[in-house]
């Protein structure tokens, strides 16, 4: 399974949709639970985000000081996770304050999706519409594959 632990409820309704939408793209591919925390100070969050992770769980934390990836490179640390089959990949998406360093010790990996800082229900579509993607490039190649590989060949 693949666990989404996010602080904050959505309150734009477009980002709702948006966030629904992949959500039921993804499940026809695989299981996924998105789980949304109490703003709250971070060490409140901390304590919460650590009910949601068990100790097989591979976590990874999104932090601006984390590894950029590119396509090709997201979906296979997700491949390389999911054929292990002994855990659940756990995304961690922080409040305004980000993520407790204790988070982030826990973390198996950090990942940043760029220097920027995009809102966090905004992120929560990022992230999906990435996880979506990693899969239809698991699953087959796509149109927008052979966009992605010449893009990447000219870098």
């Amino acid at each position: 399974m693949i666990k989404i632990i996010c602080i904050g409820k959505l309150k734009e309704k477009y980002i709702k949709e948006l966030v629904n939408d992949y959500l039921k793209r993804i499940n026809k591919y695989h299981k996924l639970e998105l789980i949304e925390l109490k703003d709250s100070n971070i060490e409140n969050e901390k304590e919460e985000i650590l009910k949601y992770i068990s100790k097989s769980d591979y976590i990874i934390s999104l932090a601006i000081e984390g590894k950029e990836l590119n396509t090709i490179e997201f979906k296979d640390l997700i491949e390389k996770q999911l054929n292990t089959g002994n855990s659940n990949i756990t995304f961690i998406i922080g409040g305004s304050d980000g993520i407790h360093s204790e988070i982030k010790q826990k973390s198996n990996y950090l990942l940043s999706f760029s220097k920027l800082t995009f809102p966090h229900g905004m992120f929560r579509g990022i992230l999906l519409e990435q996880i979506y993607r990693a899969f239809k490039i698991m699953k087959h190649i796509t149109n927008d594959m052979f966009f992605i590989y010449f893009f990447l060949n000219l870098w």
